[in-house]
């Protein structure tokens, strides 16, 4: 076997369909003007949402990109009421004391048109709540210990995707990063390489839900092409 043909062992064919250039500029437009009209809402009906949803959501998270293709993620997903209720209260009380003592005043000046405080009644108004935990270490066949690579930046993606999905279905997420947030892996009983990153309650808006007056940049802000 030549080192070529051997270098090709564990890969198959990729599945590719290329489509027009028309069709390709209709499903861009088509998916820009989906993902325009998204918004974060601190403010959820009560509703009930399919736990079928909730994992198609993740499983297509699943299929982010990731650092050596390790996947070092972990989404975990509570609709028990009772266990939504001490995450928040465990969340207030972190983010009563940020709020109180340790915002930097550049920080709570971009938070103040936002409306935020400590309060945090979407993690027990929405039907779900999904934490996304970050797998720092990675065990092996033969149960070693052996570190994860680009974790941080294979989770974003992983999260951006989660939240892509959940909107596309017609429902709305939001994403919550109490400062700090170790309480999280105590009180779903995680393991101690898997970090707490983003909380996401997901659900409906509720129906005098609120969002900030706010624009997103332009194109040109955001970009800069090199081009012919």
């Amino acid at each position: 076997m030549s080192e070529t043909e051997s270098n090709q062992e564990g890969f198959i064919e990729m599945s590719f369909e290329e489509v027009s250039a028309i069709e390709m500029l209709e499903r861009a437009n088509e998916y820009f003007d989906l993902m325009s009209n998204r918004r974060t809402t601190r403010h959820f009906s009560k509703k009930n949402v399919s736990r079928d949803l909730i994992e198609l959501a993740i499983k297509t998270a699943g299929t982010a990109p990731s650092g050596a293709h390790l996947q070092p993620w972990t989404f975990v997903a509570i609709s028990d009421f009772e266990l939504k209720s001490r995450i928040r209260k465990a969340a207030e009380e972190e983010e009563r004391k940020f709020y109180e003592e340790r915002v930097p005043d550049d920080w709570a000046e971009v938070l103040r048109p936002l409306g935020t405080d400590h309060v945090k009644e979407h993690l027990t108004d929405a039907p779900w709540v999904v934490v996304l935990f970050r797998h720092s270490k990675r065990i092996k066949k033969d149960g070693e210990f052996a570190p994860t690579y680009y974790s941080q930046e294979s989770c974003g993606i992983a999260a951006g995707m989660f939240i892509s999905a959940i909107h596309n279905m017609g429902l709305t997420t939001l994403t919550h990063t109490p400062s700090p947030m170790g309480f999280l892996r105590e009180l779903l009983n995680r393991p101690e390489y898997e970090h707490p990153m983003i909380v996401m309650p997901v659900g409906y808006p509720a129906k005098d839900a609120k969002v900030p007056d706010i624009m997103r940049k332009k194109l040109e802000e955001i970009s800069y092409f090199h081009s012919h």
